[in-house]
């Protein structure tokens, strides 16, 4: 007997524990071969890049080498760019692989597979902005946040290199366009980085000459939360010192600023863009399978897609519209983690052959970091906030952790970290 072939294309949170579980289970019994496709060599949270951008938080330190975890759990990497599908060959093709200046290291690769999963995740939604592509920084990747951290640091260093600083001490201005949790959380962070940086000696720039703006077009901010955590959220920022402008769209960014519909102004030599999401653009017309407007998958219940019953989508490229429903589940970390659950004990079941039952979403809540402390709601209805909000929102790195690496190896990381913030600055200097 063949055994069967399950790809998944992106090691994100959802594809990675899914690779990860489904290696420890199909992959070590040799059931089935396991094989995880990414662009990249390593992972990060992707929650995380928020504080990668702000440098709060090293990334060099919390990221894993897909290569390294794969042979410890009995799946295979291989590193490449998706760039299209034969749905009847059932063959997926990467790009060519070079590398950093170019140079090819491989040509354009074929993988076979039986069932393959889609978990490629979602870029931010510029909406064709004029000027957003040109000046602004997204944070969709580890390498977007190591760009903006550099650029925030190197701030920083002109100024502390400008002798003359006290006579006319320089101003910083941060926009941050888009007030979902991403925006909610880089303001604060980068709120609390130029406290550190003065701590350091890097004192060129007061903080209080770091004004940070978060703009948002809907009528509050965290629109997806309770208008009362809505309202806990702002009060917090502004208490901060962080300006926050409601009902303003931004119709045109240049290298100066960014421009809204209401003739509002903000100048901005940072700016970043952090609203909406869609899936990569190349998913628009990926084989003929069945999209929305945003360019994810449309799938059935089961996450398989309505027009190839071989192939999945999860996480935020995909959309499934539940029985009874009349949305599609959202596009959240805990979506992806339930994902992959699900995929988890259906994908052996389609192999065997056997029926499978709908996936089910539980709505656990949602919880946004504001650096010490966070804002939430926990399962739909029950308002949380401050130090407590702050702890339960760590947790959940930590059990994407246990997820990827178990109970024992997550202990000993968490220690780890405790004992190195003892000896490392709270902020990446380099």
């Amino acid at each position: 007997m063949v055994t069967p072939r399950i790809v998944i294309v992106g090691g994100g949170a959802g594809g990675l524990e899914l690779a990860t579980r489904l290696g420890r289970n199909l992959g070590q019994q040799g059931k089935a071969r396991i094989i995880l496709v990414d662009a990249c060599l390593t992972h990060i949270w992707k929650p995380l890049l928020h504080e990668v951008a702000a440098g709060t938080i090293n990334s060099y330190e919390d990221e894993l080498n897909y290569f390294a975890h794969a042979s410890q759990n009995h799946f295979e990497f291989q590193l490449g760019r998706f760039e299209g599908v034969d749905r009847d060959e059932k063959a997926i093709t990467l790009a060519p692989l070079c590398d950093s200046h170019g140079k090819p290291l491989a040509s354009a690769r074929h993988l076979n597979y039986d069932w393959l999963v889609m978990a490629i995740g979602s870029t931010s939604n510029d909406f064709g902005t004029e000027g957003a592509r040109e000046h602004c920084i997204f944070l969709d990747s580890r390498a977007q946040a190591d760009r903006f951290q550099s650029e925030f640091l190197n701030m920083y260093l002109r100024a502390h290199a400008y002798t003359d600083r006290h006579d006319n001490p320089p101003e910083l201005n941060i926009a941050i366009v888009g007030a979902g949790a991403t925006g909610v959380e880089l303001a604060a962070e980068l709120h609390h980085a130029a406290h550190q940086f003065a701590e350091y000696g890097l004192d060129g720039i007061s903080p209080s000459h770091v004004n940070i703006s978060l703009i948002e077009a809907a009528d509050r901010i965290l629109p997806i939360l309770p208008e009362g955590t809505s309202t806990a959220a702002r009060q917090k920022l502004e208490s901060l010192g962080i300006k926050v402008f409601t009902r303003q769209k931004i119709t045109q960014i240049s290298q100066d600023g960014l421009q809204a519909s209401s003739g509002l102004f903000v100048p901005a030599s940072l700016k970043v863009w952090s609203a909406g999401i869609k899936a990569p653009d190349f998913m628009k017309d990926l084989s003929g399978l069945e999209t929305n407007h945003i360019n994810q998958l449309i799938t059935q219940p089961t996450l398989q897609t309505t027009r190839d019953p071989h192939i999945f989508a999860m996480g935020d490229c995909g959309s499934c519209t539940l029985p009874g429903s009349s949305r599609p589940v959202p596009p959240r970390a805990q979506t992806a983690h339930q994902q992959a659950s699900y995929l988890l004990k259906a994908l052996p079941r389609h192999i065997a052959g056997k029926p499978v039952a709908d996936f089910r979403f539980q709505d656990k809540g949602s919880l946004v970091s504001l650096n010490s402390s966070a804002v939430g709601v926990l399962m739909g209805s029950i308002a949380v906030q401050g130090k407590l909000a702050r702890i339960m929102y760590i947790s959940l790195y930590r059990l994407h952790q246990v997820a990827i690496h178990g109970f024992f190896k997550t202990a000993v990381l968490f220690c780890k970290d405790i004992l190195s913030s003892k000896s490392r600055p709270e902020i990446k200097l380099h």
